[in-house]
C-alpha cells in the first residue's frame, strides 16, 4: 500500500450500519458471556453473596482482563487495520466490562446508582485528557499508540458504564428489560435523527451512539438468559454465546470492512 495513502488510514474500522449492527452483537455477548463465566461458570448466583460473591467476580474480571489486555497489545502492534483483530478487541473490552461493572455495583456495595455515576465520570474524563492530549477524540485520528491507548481505555469505560447504566434502568428505576430496550433503542433512534437532520458534531453523535448501544445489549443480554421471574426468556448463557459469536463473525466477513480515513 502506498505509504501516503496509509497513513491516512485509521487502525479503526468505518462507521457504516454494519459497524453498529456488529457493535450491538458484541455488547449483547458481552453481558451473556460475561454472566456466563461469573454467574454460570463460577456459580456466581446472587449480587451480594459475600466473599465467594467477590471472588467470582474478580476472578471473571482477571480472566477477561487478560485477554483484552493481550487483544489491545496485538492492535496497537499491527500496521493496519485488521477487522477480526479489531472486533475480538471489542468483544474482549465489552465482556471485561461486564464483570467489572458487576463487581463495581454489588461486590463493592455501591449500587447501580453510584456505580453509573462513578463510570460516567471516568469516561467523560477519558475523553476530555484524549483531547487534552491529542486535540481530537475522532475514531479517523487513531493512527498511533498513544491515540489507541486513549481509544481503547475509553472504550473500556464506556463498555463498563454501560452495563451499569442498563442494570440501573432496569431494575433501580423498575422499568424492566423490555423497558430499557425501549429505552436505548430509542435513544440511538434518536441519534441517528440528529445525525441526519443537524449539523452537531459527527464525533459527539459517533460516542453518544457508542455509549448508548452498550446499555442495550446489556439488557437485550439480561432479557434473554435472565429468569423468567425476572423478566427474562431464561435462555442458556453458554448457547446465547456461541450463537452470538456466529452471528458476530458471519457479519465480518459478510459486511464490507474498512478503514476509517482521516479527515483532510
Amino acid at each position: 500500500m502506498n505509504r501516503n495513502i496509509e497513513e491516512a488510514l485509521s487502525k479503526v474500522p468505518a462507521i457504516t450500519l454494519g459497524f453498529w449492527i456488529i457493535k450491538i452483537l458484541a455488547t449483547t455477548l458481552g453481558e451473556i458471556g460475561g454472566d456466563a463465566v461469573t454467574m454460570s461458570w463460577l456459580g456466581e448466583t446472587t449480587p451480594n453473596a459475600g466473599a465467594s460473591g467477590v471472588s467470582g467476580y474478580l476472578i471473571g474480571t482477571g480472566i477477561f482482563a487478560v485477554v483484552f489486555a493481550a487483544a489491545v497489545a496485538l492492535q496497537i502492534r499491527a500496521r493496519r487495520f485488521n477487522p477480526w483483530m479489531y472486533w475480538t478487541t471489542i468483544v474482549a473490552s465489552t465482556t471485561v466490562g461486564t464483570t467489572l461493572a458487576d463487581f463495581t455495583t454489588r461486590s463493592l456495595g455501591i449500587g447501580y446508582t453510584g456505580g453509573s455515576t462513578l463510570l460516567l465520570g471516568l469516561l467523560l474524563a477519558s475523553l476530555f485528557t484524549w483531547h487534552r492530549t491529542t486535540g481530537t477524540i475522532s475514531v479517523d485520528s487513531v493512527r498511533d499508540a498513544r491515540s489507541e491507548l486513549f481509544y481503547w481505555l475509553t472504550i473500556t469505560f464506556s463498555q463498563t458504564l454501560g452495563t451499569a447504566l442498563g442494570d440501573w434502568v432496569a431494575d433501580t428505576q423498575g422499568l424492566g428489560y423490555v423497558g430499557g430496550i425501549w429505552i436505548f433503542g430509542g435513544l440511538l433512534a434518536l441519534v441517528a435523527v440528529l445525525y441526519f437532520t443537524t449539523k452537531i458534531s459527527r464525533t459527539a453523535l459517533f460516542w453518544a451512539a457508542f455509549v448508548l448501544t452498550r446499555p442495550l445489549g446489556a439488557v437485550i443480554g439480561d432479557f434473554l438468559d435472565k429468569p423468567h421471574a425476572k423478566g427474562g426468556l431464561e435462555l442458556s448463557r453458554y448457547t446465547g454465546s456461541i450463537a452470538l459469536l456466529v452471528a458476530i463473525a458471519l457479519c465480518i466477513a459478510l459486511f464490507p470492512q474498512r478503514p476509517a480515513t482521516r479527515a483532510h
